[in-house]
């Protein structure tokens, strides 16, 4: 076994526990994922039984393959990408591939959410909380909902960067260079310049909605 191969191994042996913190109270959300992505055959029980479980690790065996073709990233990165859609997963990485191409410091900082965790973030500068408003989506109308997306960070010297003109620079590397590559500035309202998105099969966010709750294929 290669030394690149054997960090895969560390980092996605064991993906329903590295998973738990995000699917553990939302089976039912992981089973739709799963089936919508070509690993889960059964019924959408909401219960974790041998073929949840097979899925799981067919998914988990497919995220390790596409790490090893792609190449590996720092540990944040791959945790996050490890909860994307495999499309997504490839998307993502070659995303990375561009940035350390342009000695660009970025690491992907936000991947899937289940529909609780994204109601959780739309509440923050909402109903009494004085945080700063960060979406305006609320649970089953963002893509992260859906393993479609993910938010990037940069880093310059270590230090996280919050303002929006080098987020913008960036998406000039990446747009041109990666098909069906989506970007959060590009929207017409609450642009979100660190959001990137594979782009779905449906346009719209609540047709897409609808094909994951199905366990339909969206991407």
């Amino acid at each position: 076994m290669d030394k690149s191969f054997s960090i895969i191994c560390k980092i996605t042996h064991n993906f329903k526990n590295m998973s738990q913190p995000l699917f553990s109270q939302d089976i039912l959300f992981y089973q739709r994922f799963l089936k919508a992505n070509g690993f889960y055959k059964s019924t959408l029980d909401g219960l974790w039984g041998k073929k949840t479980n097979a899925a799981d690790i067919a998914f988990t065996q497919q995220t390790q393959a596409i790490a090893k073709q792609y190449g590996l990233f720092d540990a944040r990165s791959e945790a996050n990408i490890a909860t994307l859609a495999p499309k997504v997963q490839i998307m993502a990485r070659k995303f990375l591939g561009v940035m350390i191409i342009n000695k660009k410091d970025v690491r992907i900082i936000s991947g899937t959410r289940t529909y609780a965790q994204q109601d959780a973030l739309y509440k923050q500068g909402r109903y009494g909380n004085t945080s700063p408003i960060i979406t305006n989506a609320r649970g089953g109308h963002s893509n992260h909902n859906f393993g479609l997306a993910w938010d990037i960070g940069l880093f310059v010297n270590g230090k996280y960067i919050t303002d929006d003109a080098p987020y913008i620079k960036l998406a000039k590397f990446a747009m041109p260079a990666i098909p069906m590559l989506e970007w959060g500035g590009n929207w017409q309202s609450f642009k979100d310049y660190p959001h990137y998105q594979h782009q779905a099969i449906d346009d719209t966010v609540a047709g897409t909605r609808a094909l994951f709750e199905t366990g339909a294929m969206y991407v």
